[in-house]
């Protein structure tokens, strides 16, 4: 345990033998008669990037009135309700990066990585993969990341295969099978294992072997930190008290989750990989978001990327209510019965980034809670998915942005006329990261 002054260190962390634990910000974090914007301990800003393929079914997402106050919600966008306030609905954006390169076809089944370069990939199914410049998540993690344990976290929900293989048309697979790139020709993996994604968390220096006792016994990983934790809650208030017995319960319960999970999976754990993916997909995403709320919570890193589904995907979801799998109602040869079907998957990956969005928005810190403090990108890389267009993308952020970001509005663009990269650009800007161009872009939106 490492306490040095009287006041706690915004950066403390209780250890044991295999368990590192972060604290969340606490009062006694900040120094008497300081303003919190004066100290270290000041709130850091977040960035989560969220992306699924085949856009959203036409007329269902968006918001009626045009530009403006963010009034009614579509469909879709309906489980955003209540975070409407910070809540920005961009449409008319033009994925240019994910159309075909002139004089060629069927390349985009293959550009998720383009959702956060706005940079066409070269067309390769080899080893020399590149999508032409690092993601913004790890342009970002290099400016607010370096200082937190993790400096960013990569996550899926589905089983990515090989990333070198040719996956068709071809492109390589590292295309689709992961958003995040620190370098041009190097995608970070997604991990879809709950279980891996808590040990790198709070399990640092933990072998094989203690994580299956651990789990055999049904221990937690706080059990081995009591004495520790005792120690801090002596030495702080009652509001601190609070929020370490709301944060350590929550720990508990994604332990809890997770043991379950790994109880009821169906699927053989990799060799040598712990268990912990759940069969059901609605627990599996909510699993991987309350870890990345977590995560941002004990400022154990402070970005974030998460691959909802990977292109091809026949997955359905029994949640959403929908007859049918996600790419083959993307497809609806433009039926209004199978739009509204395919309503129905959009609307329940939507309820996914809701239910994120309230995760952070329940969690206080400092002069604020979590949403304020951060920036969640959802987007994808095409509009009307029967047709393969790229242009009218739906791309939705959530969040304060640090007080930089004024939410509950719909921004307008007249098709085919401004880029996603515009948007990529901006957002870097709110993070102090100012360039003259990101991929495709022809300017910045300076209505953000």
């Amino acid at each position: 345990m490492f306490i040095t002054r009287k006041h706690l260190p915004r950066r403390t962390f209780l250890k044991a033998t295999g368990a590192t634990l972060a604290l969340p910000l606490l009062e006694a974090m900040v120094p008497a008669s300081t303003a919190l914007a004066q100290t270290s301990a000041r709130p850091p800003q977040r960035f989560m990037g969220i992306f699924f393929p085949h856009g959203m079914s036409p007329g269902y997402w968006v918001p009626p009135g045009g530009a403006g106050i963010l009034g009614g919600l579509p469909p879709i966008l309906e489980p955003l309700a209540d975070v409407r306030s910070h809540t920005v609905v961009l449409s008319g954006l033009w994925s240019k990066s994910a159309e075909p390169p002139e004089g060629t076809t069927g390349s985009d089944h293959w550009v998720a990585a383009a959702f956060l370069t706005a940079i066409k990939p070269k067309k390769t199914a080899g080893s020399d993969a590149s999508v032409g410049s690092p993601t913004i998540d790890q342009v970002i993690a290099r400016e607010i990341g370096q200082d937190t344990l993790l400096p960013s976290l990569q996550l899926a929900v589905e089983d990515p295969g090989s990333s070198s293989s040719n996956c068709g048309e071809g492109y390589s697979c590292a295309y689709t099978n992961s958003i995040s790139w620190p370098a041009p020709t190097t995608p970070l993996p997604m991990e879809i294992n709950p279980q891996v994604v808590f040990e790198r968390l709070f399990g640092s220096g933990a072998t094989p072997e203690q994580r299956e006792e651990r789990m055999r016994q049904s221990r937690s990983i706080l059990d081995s930190l009591t004495d520790e934790l005792a120690r801090v809650r002596s030495r702080v208030g009652p509001a601190d008290r609070s929020t370490l017995d709301q944060y350590t319960s929550e720990v508990r319960e994604i332990e809890r989750r997770i043991e379950l999970a790994a109880q009821a999976s169906t699927t053989a754990p990799e060799s040598g990989a712990p268990p912990g993916v759940p069969d059901s997909y609605d627990e599996h995403m909510k699993l991987q978001l309350d870890l990345t709320a977590l995560a941002f919570q004990a400022d154990v890193t402070r970005v974030a990327t998460l691959l909802g589904a990977r292109d091809l995907t026949a997955k359905s979801y029994p949640e959403s209510g929908a007859d049918g799998g996600f790419h083959g109602l993307s497809h609806h040869a433009e039926s209004p019965r199978v739009i509204l079907e395919f309503s129905k998957i959009n609307r329940y990956h939507v309820s996914m980034l809701g239910y994120f969005a309230e995760k952070l928005r329940a969690t206080p810190e400092g002069d604020g809670t979590l949403l304020d403090h951060s920036l969640t990108l959802y987007g994808s890389n095409m509009g009307n998915s029967n047709q393969h267009q790229h242009f009218d993308v739906p791309h939705v952020l959530v969040g304060g942005a640090g007080g930089q970001l004024r939410g509950g509005r719909h921004l307008a663009y007249e098709t085919r006329t401004v880029t996603s990269g515009n948007l990529l650009l901006r957002v870097m800007d709110l993070y102090g990261i100012h360039r003259d161009v990101q991929g495709d872009s022809t300017g910045r939106l300076e209505e953000l």
